[in-house]
């Protein structure tokens, strides 16, 4: 049996390098499955990988599309019977940008049935994300205020997400006005337009007139750059800063002693690592989230789906920061 799925066979540019082709279907082994992908929600490590620019680098050619949404249509051992319906990450090359992907059953769970499949497809690294992030390591508090920076993308509203859930006040810092609405629709307390504040110095202002005397007591920054510079200002004594990631290409520097004044932390969150490393924090996390979600958490927000031909429309618009919420794939 064969089927359509997205290669990289060269990296560059997903516009550049991706090509859609017909390849024969892999045998799961021992505590894999074969999935017919029902949903792939695109992830910015997804275009780092093909660009070849993330930590992990699967071997060329491979497929994308860490995160999926999809039936089991063959096991060979493990708790998913055939015909189960889960979500989780897929097990590169074999990735969920086609038709069916490769998974190992350690890092995929039963779809939430509240889910339709595109929402399901996006809880998995996003929403582990934000709760390892704001919970695990920052250990955020009722009452809390977080700063969220790129509150308008997938990463960033599922942190407004778990931290309104959680009882915290939210700052989000976007780029652009339309970006603006969608993380104060979402739930954002406050928003700030980066945009509307070139400078470093008036972003900074903007930051203290949202966040009050106190400052942020969490920041989630997957941006890194000026973005990190300013939350260092703004931080309230016993802060916690958390680095998720440098979508804005620039990786900043810390004046340590800064750090020691004002008597706050900063702290990295790779969530992938937790995965291998520490997976008893992900099931942890897992059943934190299904809770929350249960009680009247905001599942993740879709904004656009995709038929499989589209996808590298998607990828590219998410390489270029043009998107908001969530971008899903579904063949």
């Amino acid at each position: 049996m064969r089927a359509r799925g997205w290669s990289v066979a060269t990296l560059g540019e997903p516009g550049d390098v991706l090509e859609l082709i017909d390849s024969s279907l892999p045998d799961p082994q021992p505590g894999q499955v074969l999935l017919r992908v029902r949903a792939c929600a695109l992830n910015f490590p997804d275009v780092l990988m093909i660009r070849g620019q993330y930590q992990d680098r699967p071997p060329l050619p491979f497929t994308p599309g860490i995160e999926v949404c999809g039936d089991v249509m063959a096991a060979p051992d493990g708790p998913f019977p055939v015909g189960s319906r889960v979500i989780g990450g897929t097990l590169l090359p074999f990735g969920a940008l086609a038709e069916y992907a490769l998974a190992e059953t350690r890092h995929l769970h039963a779809a939430p049935a509240s889910l339709d499949d595109a929402r399901a497809a996006s809880f998995t690294v996003a929403y582990q994300t934000a709760w390892m992030a704001l919970v695990h390591r920052a250990r955020l508090l009722p009452g809390e205020t977080v700063l969220v920076h790129a509150a308008a993308g997938g990463v960033g509203t599922a942190a407004i997400a778990v931290a309104k859930a959680m009882g915290a006040r939210v700052v989000g810092v976007v780029g652009g006005a339309d970006k603006a609405s969608v993380a104060s629709r979402f739930g954002a307390d406050a928003v700030i337009d980066r945009l509307a504040h070139p400078t470093l110095d008036s972003l900074v202002t903007a930051l203290k007139d949202a966040l009050g005397r106190r400052g942020a007591d969490v920041v989630f920054d997957p941006v890194g750059g000026d973005s990190f510079t300013a939350s260092t200002k703004v931080m309230a004594f016993e802060g916690r800063l958390v680095v998720i990631g440098f979508a804005g290409g620039a990786i900043p520097t810390l004046a340590v002693n800064h750090a020691l004044v004002k008597n706050y932390s900063v702290v990295g969150l790779l969530w992938g690592a937790y995965r291998f490393r520490a997976p008893a924090l992900v099931e942890n996390a897992w059943a934190a989230l299904e809770r929350l979600l249960a009680d009247g958490m905001q599942p993740p927000a879709v904004s656009q789906v995709l038929p499989l031909d589209r996808a590298v429309d998607g990828l590219v618009e998410l390489g270029a920061g043009r998107t908001t919420g969530r971008v899903v794939v579904q063949p």
